[in-house]
């Protein structure tokens, strides 16, 4: 688990959605986790999330659609120079064909 925490709960959501889920409990949660969750909602990915016991370990209910087909967290991290972030970016992230 660890830092890999938006990484496992993407997971959660992706095997939940393979096996034909309408939910999934993401746990433990994080503020990342809330602020990704929204922008997904927002594009339409996922119907609704509930937070549940925030101040503790906490729970979150996400209403899954059936749209997300993969979703993962980059976690490769790397030092790189300022000068050097657009080549890494073209060389590392997927295109995005419109």
């Amino acid at each position: 688990m660890g830092r890999r925490i938006l990484n496992d709960a993407l997971r959660t959501m992706v095997n939940a959605e393979k096996r034909g889920f309408a939910s999934a409990q993401l746990q433990p949660i994080s503020n990342v986790i809330s602020s990704f969750l929204t922008i997904m909602k927002q594009r339409g990915y996922v119907k609704n999330f509930e937070v549940h016991d925030p101040h503790r370990v906490g729970q979150i209910k996400v209403e899954l659609l059936g749209r997300i087909k993969d979703c993962r967290a980059l976690t490769y991290r790397q030092d790189i120079k300022a000068h050097e972030i657009e080549n890494y970016r073209l060389r590392t992230l997927p295109t995005q064909q419109v």
